[in-house]
C-alpha cells in the first residue's frame, strides 16, 4: 500500500488544451478517493497521469514517497480496472486472472495459489474454466478486479468500471467493490461521473470542473456544505433548487415569499443585495404534516403547485418561478457545466408520501431555513458556509474560477 501526493499537477496537450489545472490532492495510505465530475472535467486524465499513461506537463506525482513522473507504468506497481474490462477473449477466467503473474514468470504453484485466493474472494470459483464471452457484465468486471488483486499492487485505480452495467448490477457491484477495498485496505482512486457511486463509495470525494479542483471533502460535507454553485448543483438527486434571493434585513425575499434566516446566515450576507438561494428538494415539506416545533425551524409560504408526481414513499411537487436576467444567466451557465442537467426556473419539492397535495392546489409549503445556502451570483461562492470550520479541504487559490456572467 502507498499514499499518493499530487502536487500542482498540470496537463496541457500539444494543441494547447489545458485539461488539468494546478490540482493538489493527497491520498492517504489505505484511503478510498473518488474523482468525480461531468464529461471533460479532467478526472480520467488525472487517473491516467497517476498510472503513467499520460505525461505530466508540470507538477509532481509522488507515490509511496517516491516521485514517479519519469517512471514507466510497469515500474509503478499499480493495478488498473477499466470501463471495458480489457479481458482476453481467447483465455479462460483462470488464465485472465493469472496473466500478469505469467508475465512476471512466477512459479506455477504460486500462480495457482494467488488465482484461487482472488477467485474465492470474488466468488468466481465455478467460472474459472469459462471464457469471458460466456459471462455476465458483472462477472467480467469481477474477473478484471481479480487480475488487479493478484498483482499485490500498492494502489488500485478504477476508471468508470460500472458504466457498462445496468442499474441493478451497478448497485450490487458498488457494494462488492466497497467490501473488497475495506477488506484489503489498499489505497484506491476511483473515477466516475455518477454521483451515487461517489457518495456511497468514497472516504473523500474530489469534485472537478474543466480541469479545476472545486472541492475535496467527505460525501456528507459535500452534501451539507458545498463550497460553490457547481458543487451544490452536482451533488444531490434531484439537484438543489436555485432561486433569486433579495436580502431584506434578517431574511431573504424569494419568488414565493420571505424567509427569516438564522443569525449566522443573516450575518454572512449582511450588506449584500441580490443573491442565489440554494434549497434542496428534501428541505421542503407539506406544512400541514408538521407540528409547531418543526414549523419554528423555518418559514412557510402558499403557492400554486404546477405538477405532482406521487412515488409511494415520497411525492415530488413542481412550482414555477421567475428569475431576473443575472440569475437566469448563472443558471444557464450552470446547466452547461453540469452536462445539461436542467436548471429551469421551477422549484422541485420532495414531500412525504403522506402528503395529499394535488396538481393545481394552492399548498402551504415549509422551508427549513437552517439548511438554505446563499451564493454570490458573480462568483458562485457559497457565502453561508465556513469552509475551514466545516472541515472541508477547498480548492487551491489558483483554482477558484469566477463563474462567467
Amino acid at each position: 500500500m502507498a499514499a499518493i501526493e499530487m502536487k500542482h499537477i498540470d496537463k496541457v496537450y500539444d494543441d494547447g488544451f489545458h485539461a488539468v489545472k494546478d490540482v493538489n490532492i493527497d491520498v492517504q495510505d489505505g484511503e478510498f478517493i473518488i474523482l468525480v465530475g461531468p464529461s471533460g472535467c479532467g478526472k480520467s486524465t488525472l487517473l491516467r497521469m497517476i498510472v503513467g499513461l499520460e505525461d505530466i506537463s508540470s507538477g509532481d506525482m509522488v507515490i509511496g514517497g517516491k516521485r514517479v513522473n519519469d517512471l514507466a507504468p510497469r515500474d509503478r506497481n499499480l493495478s488498473m480496472v477499466f470501463q471495458n474490462y480489457a479481458l482476453y477473449p481467447h483465455l479462460s477466467v483462470y488464465e485472465n486472472i493469472a496473466f500478469p503473474l505469467r508475465l512476471q514468470k512466477m512459479d506455477g504453484a504460486q500462480v495457482d495459489q494467488k488465482v484461487r485466493e482472488a477467485s474465492a474472494l470474488l466468488e468466481l470459483d465455478e467460472h474459472l474454466e469459462r471464457r469471458p464471452a460466456n459471462l455476465s457484465g458483472g462477472q467480467r468486471q469481477r474477473v478484471a478486479m481479480g487480475r488487479a488483486i493478484v498483482r499485490d499492487a500498492d494502489v488500485f485505480l478504477f476508471d468508470e468500471p460500472l458504466s457498462n452495467l445496468d442499474a441493478k448490477l451497478r448497485g450490487q457491484m458498488r457494494a462488492e467493490i466497497s467490501r473488497l477495498q475495506k477488506r484489503l485496505g489498499i489505497t484506491t482512486v476511483y473515477v466516475t461521473h455518477d454521483q451515487v457511486e461517489a457518495m456511497t463509495l468514497g472516504d473523500r470525494v474530489a469534485v472537478l470542473k474543466r480541469g479545476v479542483l472545486q472541492q475535496l471533502a467527505t460525501p456528507r460535507e459535500l452534501y451539507e456544505n458545498p463550497g460553490n454553485l457547481f458543487v451544490a448543483g452536482f451533488i444531490g438527486s434531484p439537484p438543489m433548487n436555485f432561486v433569486p434571493a433579495t436580502v431584506t434585513g434578517d431574511g431573504v425575499e424569494l419568488p414565493f415569499g420571505t424567509v427569516t434566516l438564522p443569525d449566522e446566515k443573516a450575518k454572512a450576507v449582511e450588506g449584500k443585495d441580490l443573491l442565489i438561494a440554494g434549497i434542496r428538494p428534501e428541505h421542503f415539506e407539506d406544512a400541514s404534516l408538521l407540528d409547531e416545533n418543526q414549523r419554528a425551524s423555518g418559514s412557510s409560504f402558499r403557492q400554486k403547485v404546477d405538477v405532482v408526481e406521487w412515488l409511494g414513499n415520497e411525492t415530488y411537487a413542481y412550482i414555477p418561478f421567475e428569475a431576473p436576467p443575472e440569475v437566469q444567466q448563472q443558471l444557464e451557465q450552470l446547466e452547461k457545466d453540469l452536462d445539461g442537467e436542467s436548471m429551469r426556473t421551477q422549484v422541485v419539492i420532495a414531500l412525504d408520501g403522506a402528503s395529499r397535495i394535488k396538481e393545481g392546489d394552492e399548498a402551504e409549503i415549509h422551508i427549513d431555513a437552517t439548511k438554505m445556502h446563499l451564493f454570490d451570483p458573480a462568483t458562485g461562492e457559497n457565502l453561508t458556509v465556513d469552509l475551514d470550520n466545516a472541515g472541508i479541504v477547498p480548492a487551491n487559490e489558483a483554482s477558484r474560477e469566477e463563474v462567467p456572467a
